[in-house]
């Protein structure tokens, strides 16, 4: 009897432990930029979000785990053909994001080969348009198409792609090597006109140091003539107002003087020969003719007879 109830015992605990199991398997907790789709019976039920969910045990199923942030691919470089039959080797990168996750799980049975198809095909019909020229110097323009058409392609999958970007472009190595060259001859042909560029300005700014240095030699001289002439100017009025002084003081000496004889009462006899004495000092040795008034020149004779009177009175006195 003890034993069956011992039995029984441990037949219940299994019971309780596999009940508490079940219960707690039928707790989810969707963690953020999850989703979780859900089944019952086989079919769409609903989609869990971020948070805690419960499930029926048996009948509810989780599908499905999908991240909703933003995933990046990158698929192994596609071969494509240009307009001008150029084969060149290009590998793209895909930025796409989860939208809608019962599309994601139900519209396409396996979403990233199914980008990957979409995209090469994508990108082998927009380079089927363009020359290798514009291949290659057309990146943001296809990146633009691609995404456009992808994205509207991607739709009904639940996917929005973000951004598609190719991140190599691979010509042939013959194509390569002639770009190598084209760059090369490029490179010496600028290097040329910098070199021409460099002597011509070079060239420039000699001759206009030159033409500067001749300018400022002329101004100099220039300069240099207007200060002697000045200096010259300055000269000559210093010299023509020392001689005015000089002669400003000789007359101004010569009427004091004769200021002096008039006050002190001298006659007209006196007062002429202070002429006279005037005129020679005037003369100065330097002029070659001196006109004297007719009045001077009898009172100069005049003196003469005086003055051979005066001589024979003392002629005459050592006799007597």
């Amino acid at each position: 009897m003890s034993s069956f109830i011992g039995i029984g015992t441990i037949f219940f605990l299994i019971i309780v432990i596999l009940i508490v199991g079940i219960l707690i398997s039928c707790v989810k907790i969707v963690h953020q930029a999850q989703a979780v789709v859900l089944e019952r019976l086989g079919a769409y039920q609903a989609t869990w979000n971020t948070g805690l969910h419960f499930k029926i045990p048996i009948i509810d199923r989780v599908a499905r785990r999908i991240d909703l942030k933003e995933q990046v691919v990158d698929f192994p470089p596609q071969p494509v053909i240009t307009k001008d039959n150029v084969t060149m080797q290009i590998d793209t990168v895909v930025f796409f994001q989860i939208t809608d996750p019962k599309m994601f799980c139900y519209g396409v049975a396996n979403p990233i080969i199914a980008i990957e198809n979409l995209t090469a095909t994508t990108l082998r019909n927009i380079i089927g348009d363009l020359e290798l020229d514009q291949t290659l110097t057309s990146r943001e323009t296809i990146n633009t198409k691609m995404r456009a058409e992808l994205d509207l392609a991607t739709d009904p999958w639940g996917i929005k792609v973000n951004r598609v970007e190719l991140k190599n472009i691979i010509p042939p190595t013959a194509i390569r090597d002639a770009m190598e060259k084209q760059m090369k001859a490029e490179r010496e042909r600028r290097e040329a006109i910098l070199i021409a560029e460099g002597e011509k300005k070079s060239t420039v700014l000699v001759a206009e140091g030159k033409k500067e240095s001749v300018i400022l030699e002329a101004e100099a001289k220039k300069q240099a003539a207007i200060l002697q002439a000045e200096a010259e100017k300055e000269k000559m009025i210093r010299e023509a107002e020392g001689e005015a002084e000089a002669i400003m003081k000789v007359q101004q000496a010569t009427a004091d003087g004769l200021r002096f004889l008039k006050d002190a009462g001298a006659d007209n006899a006196v007062l002429t020969l202070k002429s006279l004495e005037a005129f020679e000092k005037a003369a100065d040795g330097k002029a070659t003719k001196i006109i004297i008034p007719s009045q001077i020149q009898e009172l100069a004779g005049l003196v003469k007879s005086i003055t051979e009177i005066a001589a024979d009175d003392t002629d005459a006195k050592p006799g007597a």
